[in-house]
């Protein structure tokens, strides 16, 4: 190696362990993505278009100094998810309530281009682990098919809950149901582990959303009226509280790659 040319670059995996905490802290990220978008678009009457700039805004803000970030910061990773998550579920409202999208399309819609993106960032980096997110154009897949999995959440969710009719308290309990056939066909049927986790992942959104739903919706359209304030103010306080014990202790517990 010639001793004047630059040392290699060395990157650092900048997405966190899969924890417990991990699971706990997405499931509640979606239910803040599914409250907060309407604690804005309604409450503070900032309407679907000015609620999607705002976010945009927020959310780009955010990838970048994530991109930027040479390690691993819990406050910084999970902002851009929360973000991600409110963001999301904005693309398919202003699907189904702008543009009068069907759930049913903007689903199979997302689920086609989450496809396509998992299939170009294989093809390209020869794996999906998200334990292996140490180069920039892995980085990039990375984000874009989070992107796209809450998308594609709240799409499902909304479709399953309102459009089939099943109901917010069903439909959480569908989803739930199916993460938990995943986590056993992982640990008991020994699944692989990067299929059972994008999985999870996926369906964690159209879970948190459902319970978000629940929990805020009146009484009259099958929640439990606890509002989309108060709601989103359990979840996030919650969230920065399970940050902070991230940033301080580094929870290590239930680790796995995958």
């Amino acid at each position: 190696m010639n001793p004047s040319s630059p040392p290699a670059v060395k990157w650092l995996n900048k997405v966190p362990e899969i924890t417990l905490v991990f699971w706990i802290i997405k499931m509640m990220s979606t239910t803040v993505g599914e409250t907060a978008a309407d604690y804005l678009s309604i409450n503070l009457k900032l309407g679907l278009a000015g609620t999607s700039i705002i976010m945009a805004c927020v959310l780009a803000g955010s990838l970048f100094f994530q991109i930027r970030a040479k390690r691993y910061v819990p406050a910084l990773y999970w902002l851009c998810v929360v973000c991600i998550s409110v963001f999301g579920t904005l693309v398919t409202d202003n699907l189904s309530d702008t543009f009068a999208v069907r759930l049913a399309v903007s689903t199979a819609a997302f689920g086609t281009a989450l496809v396509i993106v998992f299939a170009l960032w294989y093809a390209t980096e020869r794996t999906l682990s998200v334990q292996e997110i140490d180069t920039r154009g892995r980085e990039y897949f990375y984000w874009a098919a989070i992107l796209l999995t809450f998308a594609l959440g709240t799409a499902a969710g909304d479709w399953v809950a309102e459009g089939m009719g099943t109901g917010y308290a069903n439909a959480a309990l569908l989803f739930g149901s199916m993460i938990v056939s995943i986590a056993l066909a992982r640990y008991v049927l020994k699944a692989n582990t990067t299929l059972c986790f994008w999985l999870a992942y996926i369906l964690t959104r159209p879970f948190g959303a459902s319970c978000g739903d629940l929990l805020a919706q009146p009484v009259t359209n099958g929640g439990l009226g606890l509002g989309t304030t108060m709601t989103s103010i359990i979840f996030l306080a919650t969230i920065v509280c399970l940050i902070a014990c991230l940033s301080i202790y580094r929870y290590p517990f239930g680790e796995e790659r995958v």
